[in-house]
């Protein structure tokens, strides 16, 4: 790491000071034994057990295992050994947007969609009966949950009201545009939560700063906007579109997005009308790690008063094919150790979350199963499809069967579990079976997801 990513100094404008440095009056060693007494941690401790010491510019590597050490130790002490993963599938709707972000290659500019345009530019543009016919396939191959998270659309409204107050307003500030106006209708944020709530299937969608979109022009409380999704068919949602929630990186990365406070506020709300919600942080870009154990205290404070929060899931920044890269603003993303130390502390910090995902699509498998040793015990799903991390250069594939899973988390000693979104029901997997599918959803009955 360079010492000018470790200061804080880059972004797309140039050089610039952040207010926030990692510089603690603590010290590594007594936040390592704040660590493994189990004692709540503070940002300082945070920092500290992130750098190994910031006493020195480079990662300490026995420093670093003996973190890693103590957050396994917790995660045994926390949950077990038990490996937790689900037979879902990624259904993103849409990747017309107009927010810009500088990490995302996963978004088109709306205008391309619209009927006047007649290059081809690679984006789509999903009905609700298309999404209906996809979720039902996958619904009856044994998936079950739908996992939806899609660019900004100008055509989205929440529902019918919404849609006619949008047409109905005159401002020109909310990235808004009528269906007609496109080769290709989205219809609203209920029609796709209806469309993708097939035979039972968990519906896990509508991010913080998607159901921001769905209340544009309106002045409806977060808590009406999910209240209306959760009556359409909407599950859980996902705590995505967090990024950072420390606002002087977000302003250098998505400026076009909600700031921290509106992205919490959304959040519990989610939790005010019964939604299970997980948290995310994307790291390993232009932040350093006082942003990032800042981002750790606001998702536990967060959870403290909402006990809502079924898992917390670190996402290390894929860098080649975003415009942070394309603009010379970053050249690679998290270091291998940097990785490892984001579980940890993860895991250390977020005393009152129980489950730290690992990311296959993100660390890759043997990096994945090695963050199961660093503080994870769930290894994400079989994700039947993946757009996100692939349009932003991602390698590492898009769907992971039951057997592939067995095999690996075998391999390393650790047992195989089949769960739930919400993580209230369990099955541990009979590694001996012949046939290893999903036994949880509504047409599972033990048959591989793909042959």
């Amino acid at each position: 790491m360079s010492d000018a990513f470790r200061a804080g100094v880059t972004g797309p404008a140039g050089r610039m000071e952040y207010s926030h440095r990692p510089d603690t009056t603590q010290s590594f060693e007594n936040a390592l034994e704040k660590a493994r007494n189990g004692e709540r941690l503070t940002v300082d401790d945070g920092v500290e057990l992130l750098t190994t010491g910031t006493e020195s510019p480079e990662i300490d590597q026995s420093r670093k295992e003996e973190v890693l050490r103590i957050a396994d130790y917790r995660r045994a002490e926390m949950v077990g050994e038990e490996v937790t993963f689900v037979a879902n599938l990624n259904n993103n709707v849409t990747t017309a947007c107009n927010t810009g972000c500088q990490f995302c290659n996963f978004k088109d500019t709306a205008s391309k969609f619209e009927t006047e345009y007649s290059e081809d530019h690679g984006g789509f543009t999903k009905t609700p009966e298309e999404s209906r016919g996809i979720v039902r396939d996958a619904v009856e191959r044994g998936i079950y949950e739908v996992c939806s998270v899609s660019g900004l659309h100008p055509a989205f409204a929440l529902d019918d009201e919404h849609r006619e107050r949008l047409e109905a307003c005159d401002r020109n500030d909310l990235n808004y545009k009528s269906p007609a106006a496109y080769t290709v209708d989205p219809g609203t944020y209920c029609d796709q939560m209806e469309a993708m709530s097939v035979d039972g299937v968990h519906v896990h969608s509508m991010t913080p700063e998607e159901v921001y979109h769905a209340r544009r022009g309106t002045n409806w409380e977060y808590e009406e906007v999910y209240r209306r999704l959760r009556d359409a068919g909407l599950d859980s949602v996902p705590g995505t579109a967090a990024e950072i929630l420390v606002d002087e990186v977000r302003e250098v990365i998505c400026p076009g997005k909600i700031g921290t406070d509106e992205w919490v506020a959304a959040m519990e709300a989610a939790a005010a009308v019964g939604l299970p919600m997980t948290a995310t942080i994307m790291y390993g870009h232009v932040e350093n790690e006082m942003h990032r154990v800042q981002h750790l205290d606001v998702i536990r404070d967060l959870q403290d008063r909402t006990e809502n929060i079924t898992e917390f899931v670190p996402l290390s920044f894929v860098h080649e094919q975003t415009p942070l890269a394309e603009h010379g603003v970053v050249e690679s993303g998290a270091s291998t150790d940097e990785d490892e130390l984001m579980i940890a502390v993860s895991r250390l910090f977020l005393d009152n979350i129980e489950n730290v995902q690992s990311s296959w699509v993100k660390y890759g498998d043997a990096q994945g199963l090695k963050m199961l040793n660093c503080g994870a015990n769930d290894f994400m799903g079989t994700i039947l499809s993946e757009e996100i991390t692939k349009r932003a250069g991602g390698s590492y594939g898009q769907f992971r069967s039951f057997e592939e899973y067995c095999d690996m988390l075998s391999a390393i000693g650790r047992p195989p579990v089949e769960r739930s979104s919400d993580y209230e029901q369990r099955r541990r997997i009979d590694v001996e079976s012949d046939r290893i599918g999903p036994r949880l959803g509504p047409a599972a009955d033990g048959t591989p997801l793909v042959e």
